[in-house]
């Protein structure tokens, strides 16, 4: 599997990691409709040229786009949900539920980390719905604990979970 920033300008890529996003969210069991965010999910071409963010593409041996995460660098970045100071921020990390237990997860998140590492981050920060079962079992794998003051609900009925990796500990090098 091999792990790639996605540009704005690959078009059929960034269409099919969109589908491919908006699929795995609608999958999930408690999936709340919502049409305008999953319009937001499926605009990654958005999201690779928007200042500050990098889209990271999980793409198989033989291809095949699995998955994607959004990867915010800066709390001044269009797309950062509650960042502050030097923290970082992931975002929209999506796996084809058909590919889902095949590693691409922990490597789009790995990226992310790697890039908040790279940037000297303080930490990398995430938001997450109570129904995300299995990304809760995989942040909090690679090391990111809840951050219960960072809980918000944007839209009434989709609460959103805070999660945040430490990074200024000797677990990562900075």
């Amino acid at each position: 599997m091999l792990v790639r920033t996605v540009g704005a300008h690959e078009t059929a890529l960034c269409s099919t990691l969109g589908d491919l996003v908006v699929r795995a969210y609608v999958a999930l069991p408690g999936h709340v409709d919502e049409p305008d965010y999953e319009k937001e999910l499926a605009d990654v071409a958005g999201r690779a040229a928007a200042a500050s963010t990098v889209v990271f593409a999980a793409i198989d041996d033989d291809g095949t786009p699995l998955g994607c995460a959004t990867y915010v660098d800066s709390p001044a970045s269009p797309m950062a949900e509650g960042l502050a100071g030097d923290e970082a921020g992931m975002r929209m990390l999506g796996v084809d539920p058909g590919a889902q237990g095949r590693g691409a997860g922990r490597a789009l998140v790995s990226a992310c980390v790697d890039a908040a590492v790279a940037a000297r981050r303080s930490a990398l920060c995430l938001h997450t719905t109570p129904w995300m079962t299995g990304a809760h079992r995989l942040y909090e794998a690679v090391g990111f604990a809840r951050d219960p003051d960072r809980d918000w609900v944007p839209v009434p009925g989709i609460p959103l979970l805070g999660y945040r990796l430490d990074l200024s500990s000797s677990n990562h090098a900075r």
